[in-house]
């Protein structure tokens, strides 16, 4: 599809990431997936490319697109938090931002709700690239049958909407662990009835979450939607809003519209009162992932997104 990609970030990590990197996010899943390189931004690639995929920096949204093009033949943007994010800058940041959106070839959204208001910004083609996940030596615990616990998705603040998942998790009578988030409110530490957990590399992430017979992540700020992927690799049903692709196609049975709190606690009692429907459940999204976040089923879906290239 394309024979040379380059990611720009503010990280800064050089050259290609191995298969078992210790913090192999969406992104470096995205590059492993596209044996791409990776490069700072604001320093000069060593080599021409076909692709260079540009995430830029929540906190310093000023990219020189034109100066890239030096060096790649195509220059993306790939969304970087919640379509809505640079609402937050400055004026002229915001005009900024819109101006650099435009001047690239392509933008990459995370989701099929994303691409209407790129779209309304001018953007000349938007194209989806879904999250990915590289598991590479660990173990999903899709066949525990010894799962307990609710795990929430994300901590007391609207971004993540806390309050809300510890409302429904709170409908069973089940431990609630929490995560320890930059965001996280220090009288978070005060309820009683959540074990935070500490923070963990996304190795030890992936591989401890399997544990949980539940998760709940009712986050309105949409954007990778990784919890509900992570979670699916594991055959654990997680009950979150919809408008992330990762939980509309990996948890139908699960998916509740924003702000529909009483179905979303229907569905928790459902999943402890109805062990059928937790075995469905638990089932589907194995089979869910499997079918759309698999890398068979990565590496085709990009295709499509990008067979005009």
């Amino acid at each position: 599809m394309f024979s040379g990609v380059v990611f720009f970030s503010e990280s800064n990590i050089r050259g290609k990431v191995p298969r078992d990197f210790e913090n192999a996010r969406t992104e470096f899943g995205w590059s492993i997936m596209l044996d791409a390189d990776w490069c700072p931004i604001g320093e000069t690639p060593k080599n021409k490319y076909e692709l260079g995929i540009v995430i830029i920096p929540k906190n310093n949204p000023s990219v020189d697109i034109t100066g890239l093009k030096e060096f790649c033949k195509n220059v993306a943007v790939m969304q970087e938090g919640p379509h809505w994010y640079f609402q937050d800058y400055s004026v002229e940041q915001q005009i900024e931002y819109i101006n650099t959106l435009r001047s690239s070839d392509w933008v990459y959204c995370h989701n099929k709700s994303d691409i209407k208001y790129y779209k309304g910004l001018d953007c000349k083609d938007v194209r989806v690239m879904r999250s990915m996940m590289i598991p590479e030596g660990l173990k999903s615990q899709e066949f525990n049958t010894q799962k307990n616990g609710i795990l929430l998705g994300g901590n007391f603040v609207s971004w993540y909407g806390g309050m809300d998942s510890y409302l429904v998790a709170s409908e069973v009578d089940d431990q609630k662990y929490g995560v320890s988030m930059g965001r996280k409110q220090e009288q978070e530490d005060m309820i009683e009835d959540i074990k935070y957990l500490p923070y963990m590399s996304w190795r030890e992430w992936i591989n401890h979450i399997g544990q949980y017979k539940v998760g709940v992540h009712l986050m309105r700020t949409h954007a990778a939607g990784t919890f509900s992927m992570n979670m699916s690799w594991h055959g654990t049903p997680v009950i979150g809003y919809s408008g992330l692709d990762t939980q509309e196609l990996l948890h139908p049975q699960t998916t509740v519209e924003v702000g529909d709190l009483v179905g979303a606690r229907r569905i928790m009692r459902k999943l402890y009162e109805d062990k059928f429907f937790y075995h469905e459940c638990s089932e589907q999204t194995k089979e869910l992932f499997n079918k759309h976040y698999s890398e068979e089923a990565w590496i085709k879906d990009w295709r499509k997104q990008n067979e005009t290239n």
